[in-house]
């Protein structure tokens, strides 16, 4: 993992935040599928590393004002009742995700979270 923050590590997270700012909002994803990948090959992290980066920069503040927004548009409206509980046990979800991550080797977690994209990617793709 690269520690001293230069001009290209600074531009490196500069695209990082951007792109996982603009499929955030694009597709409601951003952590797992834009952030880890870019911080394992771009700037050497660990797949703990990375995921646990990712997830400290998910606070609500930052996915506040896109959810805002697609709620405001009046033809995406949130149900922020279903937000809060998918929230509620999300957090303890993570909680112990973490807990099962942290406890297998790094290529058991990237074997695990490659076939996860490759799966969703497919369903998705066939999809109607």
């Amino acid at each position: 993992m690269k520690t001293k923050m230069d001009l290209q590590i600074v531009l490196i997270l500069i695209v990082v935040g951007l792109l996982a700012g603009v499929f955030s909002g694009m597709f409601g994803v951003g952590g797992g599928v834009v952030m880890v990948p870019i911080m394992v090959f771009a700037l050497g992290y660990t797949q703990h590393q990375a995921q646990g980066t990712s997830l400290a920069v998910l606070a609500v503040p930052v996915t506040f004002f896109a959810a805002y927004t697609y709620h405001t548009t009046g033809e995406h409206p949130i149900n922020f009742k279903y937000a809060f509980i998918i929230a509620i046990c999300f957090v303890f979800g993570g909680y112990f995700g973490t807990k099962i991550a942290i406890s297998i080797s790094e290529t058991l977690l990237k074997k695990i979270f490659s076939l996860l994209l490759i799966v969703v990617a497919i369903k998705m793709f066939f999809s109607k």
